[in-house]
């Protein structure tokens, strides 16, 4: 298939749109009205279904300086969208036997390598790392392009903070570092940088001419600039140090062709880069992430969402908003993009598919009539918790150790000693074998935020340790660290 007959086939689909936008109209106007409520600068939509793109469009201002109007071909930042990319990676180089899936992550690395002091890392398989239950925690970091101290590299990330807090295979914990070392995973693999794969394996084929990791001059004159949700001032490019969970540009109309592509409704002149049996196995083979939804890889699934399953991709910064949703059942694919921080992603996807599915608008309405009000809990005494007493330990960072201690009392109220600061923890919950809180800490690196900011905890009990991770939390990057305590006799 030549690039010209490519790009008369992709057309075809544009020119469908031209046809169907009138069933949209109450969408459309959904979308302005929202759009002016948040100051939201720029939205862009695709809607497809059954191999056809039925409506796509941008809304406002791409680049509010240049008056650079949205379009359906605007790339935007995908945010953790990006992750269902990384995850096609890996299917193709399995498919290819580049790979195992069920091998340790840490065969297919380089000198850095994940870790763990009490766990064993050989157990934290490449697809563990692809479905967050390998063991490793909430991380988050990135700079401004032109800061000059700043400076990425995954490889020190994970050398840092590529550390196993719980027992691979024992829960789903969300972690944007692990997808930073899957695309680690594919560029040594694959011999090709993990932006120059997806650009050879994953967007030509599929005619994704709109996306990119780096994007090149032509791209970046026509991608959306971010804005502040909060101040709404245009924020600087920025340079990430895990770019296989959140670095990729595209546009609408590109994500919905990667959609059709991943239900098996892809259009005329896709080549099929993965067998029906992968992608099944990326949406289908998943893993409990709590409050009701499961993950597979990359993929989060709703099993049942107004009476249908939907698989989506989602992300967001404070300055963007992405997601990718697909209805397989009914061949339905929506990608909606903005270039601020919002939920709005999520509504518009829903009153989309409410116009083209009557059941879904129909169980919609009916659960928002039939909303109540949690109950209040019956005002019932505790008994003192097993964790009570105190507890004297450390957070371990890599560049020494910060001397910590936590006082449970019978009450299950917290208090941390730390850099002789008294400070009693927020939210605190004691249960039978694990602490959780949050309080105002320094552990004193030189990549953590800058003070003040919270440091948030999740323990757990290991034989006579309460072990786990300090996680930095505020106008920074979020980053773990190993803390381990003993019981005070």
């Amino acid at each position: 298939m030549t690039r010209v007959l490519l790009a008369c086939l992709l057309f075809s689909v544009i020119a469908q749109t031209e046809q169907t936008k009138p069933a949209f109209a109450s969408v459309q106007k959904y979308i302005q009205d929202q759009m002016a409520a948040e100051s939201i600068p720029a939205l862009s939509i695709a809607v497809a279904r059954d191999g056809k793109i039925v409506w796509e469009e941008g809304f406002g201002w791409a680049d509010r300086e240049n008056h650079i109007k949205a379009t359906a071909h605007t790339p935007y930042y995908l945010a953790s969208v990006t992750k269902s990319l990384t995850s096609a990676a890996l299917m193709l180089l399995q498919e290819r036997h580049s790979l195992d899936l069920d091998h340790p992550v840490n065969d297919y690395l380089g000198a850095s390598k994940v870790h763990s002091p009490m766990w064993d890392a050989s157990q934290a398989t490449v697809r563990r790392v692809a479905t967050h239950t390998a063991g490793l925690t909430t991380y988050a970091r990135d700079c401004a392009v032109n800061a000059p101290d700043c400076h990425t590299s995954t490889s020190t990330a994970i050398e840092r903070y590529g550390l196993l807090f719980w027992p691979p295979g024992d829960h789903f914990d969300y972690s944007n570092l692990g997808y930073g070392i899957l695309g680690e995973v594919v560029a040594h693999t694959s011999g090709k940088s993990y932006g120059d794969f997806l650009h050879d394996e994953i967007f030509q084929p599929l005619g994704m001419s709109d996306c990119a990791l780096d994007m090149n001059p032509a791209l970046r004159k026509s991608a959306a600039a971010q804005y502040d949700q909060t101040s709404h001032a245009r924020s600087p490019l920025r340079s990430s140090d895990h770019p296989g969970a959140s670095a990729v540009h595209c546009s609408v109309h590109d994500l919905a062709l990667f959609g059709m592509f991943m239900i098996n409704a892809r259009v005329p002149g896709q080549k099929a880069i993965l067998s029906e049996q992968s992608r099944d196995a990326m949406l289908n083979l998943t893993v409990d992430a709590g409050h009701g939804e499961r993950y597979g890889m990359g993929w989060w699934v709703n099993p049942d969402l107004n009476g249908y399953r939907v698989v989506f991709g989602s992300g967001g910064t404070f300055d963007s908003a992405a997601a990718l949703y697909m209805v397989p059942s009914e061949g339905i694919v929506v990608a909606v993009l903005a270039n601020t921080g919002t939920s709005l992603a999520d509504k518009v996807f829903q009153q989309a598919v409410s116009g083209l599915l009557p059941k879904f608008r129909d169980q919609r309405d009916k659960s928002a009539q039939s909303v109540k009000l949690p109950e209040a809990s019956p005002n019932t005494t505790q008994p003192a918790p097993k964790l009570a007493g105190k507890w004297t330990g450390e957070i371990q960072t890599w560049r020494g150790v910060v001397p910590l201690t936590l006082s449970i009392s019978p009450t299950r109220d917290i208090h941390a000693t730390i850099n002789s600061q008294d400070r009693v923890l927020q939210n605190a919950s004691v249960e039978d074998n694990e602490a959780y809180g949050v309080f105002e800490g320094d552990v004193r690196t030189p990549d953590a935020p800058r003070p003040p900011y919270n440091l948030e905890i999740e323990l757990y009990l290991r034989g006579d340790t309460l072990a786990g991770a300090a996680t930095t939390r505020g106008n920074g990057p979020a980053l773990p660290y190993w803390v381990t305590l003993k019981k005070a006799h």
